[in-house]
Parts: C-alpha cells; structure tokens; sequence
C-alpha cells in the first residue's frame, strides 16, 4: 500500500506542478470557450429577434402596398432599412417601397430606396436589379447620365441583356443613335440562344428596337 501511496504522491506532484505551469492558461481558455458559446447563443437569439420583428414590419409593408398607401410604405420601408439593414426584409422592403411610389407617381422617393438597395443590399442578385430599377427611373427622370452611371458595372450574365437594353433607350433618349444601336445588338446577341418565354420575348423587343434604329448593319 505504501508503494501505491508513494505513486500516488508522484503522480498528485506532478499534475501540482503542470497545473501550476499550466493552469492559469487552461482557466483562461476554458473562460474564452464559455463566454464564446454564451456569445454565440446570444447572438442567434439576437439574430431571430431581428428576423422576427423584420417580417413583422415586412408584413406590414406588404398591406399598405395593397392599399396603395404610399405613405405607410414609405415610412415602414424606412423603419426595416434603418433598423434592420442586416435582414433579407430589408432588401425587400426597398424594392416593394420603390414599386409603390412608382405607382403613386413619386419618382424622387422611389429613387431613395433602390439607392440603397444598388448599393447595400444583402443579396447580389437583388443589388443588381435595383440598380437596374433605378437606372429605369432615372431614365424617366430624365437623369440620363446618372441612370448611365448604374450600367457601367460588370453584370451577372443574367442581367446583361437587361441592362444593354436599358443602356439603349438612355442613349437614345439622349440622341446617341449609333451608341443605341450597339447596346441593342449587344442585348440582342446575349438573348441569342435563349428559350424561356421571357427571355425570347426580351429579345423580339431588343431587336425591334435594333431595327428601328437601322438594324445590326
């Protein structure tokens, strides 16, 4: 037994002397796990909460622009962004916002938030077809060199033929009838192979347009 005492003594010794190596740093680490995994968990439940008061607002939004009430909209637009810019909502809000005071007529306020949808919005996809709504309400605007501006970044290939289409009518609006012409081949040429209903009926109007203005040539 004593042998076994003695070995246990050694042993009591030696872990002593690695905790007093060692445990001042084992605390710390296991202090950085604990408040990690608490910060962690808080920021999920932070995260749910900002979700579930954005759709709340979203939802809310959604009735006004059934109503037609731009107003509302507008103001329930401008709380999601503000508040909750870090959502999908957010983005969403933006672009239903923007639609609703098209309908109403308000071209400066639609332009507000497709402005910050072009250029903060959480999904790429969504950035790229707000800059393309934008451009569009620049053009009736008649802010052409603004709504040029939108169109001059490298596109996903799914909005390319959009946005040379778009491209065209600015500078045809502004009297650039060859420029026209090469934004109109452009958008014809990208919707060359396509199939889909939407996509073949994009191309009949870029290349009606294109033959309005004197064709490919």
């Amino acid at each position: 037994m004593a042998a076994f005492d003695l070995e246990e003594q050694e042993q009591l010794s030696q872990i002593k002397g690695w905790w007093e190596q060692y445990g001042k740093l084992v605390t710390i680490l296991a202090m950085t796990a604990a408040l990690a995994s608490v910060g962690w968990q808080g920021w999920n439940w932070y995260k749910g909460k900002q979700t579930m008061e954005a759709s709340a607002l979203y939802d809310q939004l959604q009735r006004a622009a059934v109503e037609h009430n731009a107003q509302r909209a507008r103001e329930t637009a401008g709380t999601l962004i503000d508040k909750y810019s870090g959502t999908a909502y957010a983005d969403l809000a933006a672009l239903l916002s923007a639609k609703v005071q098209l309908e109403a007529g308000d071209l400066k306020n639609a332009r507000v938030p497709l402005a910050w949808a072009a250029e903060k919005a959480n999904d790429p996809s969504l950035r790229e077809l707000a800059r393309l709504r934008l451009a569009t309400v620049l053009l009736d605007d008649k802010a052409y060199d603004e709504a040029l501006a939108q169109l001059q970044a490298p596109v996903d290939e799914s909005f390319a033929a959009r946005y040379a289409d778009l491209k065209g009518d600015i500078l045809l609006a502004q009297g650039k009838k060859e420029d026209a012409r090469a934004a109109y081949k452009a958008a014809v040429a990208a919707l060359e192979k396509a199939t889909k209903a939407e996509a073949v009926t994009l191309r009949e109007i870029a290349q009606a347009k294109l033959d309005a203005v004197g064709g490919a040539q």
